[in-house]
Order: C-alpha cells, then sequence, then structure tokens
C-alpha cells in the first residue's frame, strides 16, 4: 500500500466531495471486488502447500501411517488428520 496524494489522482469536483466527510485525514481505499488476491497466492504460498497436501493425502492412500506422516513433515497429528479426511 503506497500514498497518493489526493489532489494528483481525483479530479476536482471529486476531491470537494470527499472532503465534506474528512479533511486532512488519511483514508483507505480497498481494491474492487474480484481484484483482492487470497492468501499467499502472490507469494506461491498456496499452491505450494495444495501439493504438499495433495502429497500427504496420496502417501496415506497407499498406506503411510499418520505418525510416521507426522515424522515426515514435521506436522502435528491432528494436523495431518485434516489435511487425509479433508474433502479436497
Amino acid at each position: 500500500m503506497k500514498y497518493v496524494k489526493g489532489d494528483v489522482i481525483f479530479p476536482e469536483y471529486l476531491l470537494k466531495e470527499i472532503q465534506e466527510y474528512i479533511q486532512g485525514e488519511f483514508v483507505y481505499i480497498p481494491q474492487k471486488d474480484g481484484l483482492r488476491k487470497q492468501w499467499g497466492e502472490k507469494s506461491g504460498q498456496r499452491e505450494q502447500l495444495a501439493r504438499r497436501n495433495k502429497e500427504i493425502r496420496e502417501k496415506f492412500k497407499f498406506g503411510v501411517s499418520i505418525d510416521r506422516l507426522t515424522q515426515s513433515y514435521h506436522l502435528s497429528h491432528d494436523t495431518i488428520k485434516k489435511i487425509v479426511y479433508s474433502n479436497n
């Protein structure tokens, strides 16, 4: 998020209208709906976790125990159970 001066980006009529509500303060204007990225999309973390979880589910399906998966992935027993028993 960066700071942009209102008199540079808004037309004069709109700036005057905004000044009816607030003057000399900072205002955050959120992005339009649908443009905002979900957590981890920008960094790739979301995709990386999805691949890891898919790998865990496949190993579990082929007989690797939950205890072994907790050791391999350094995750808690409950976290592994949530991953392998989820509908994803």
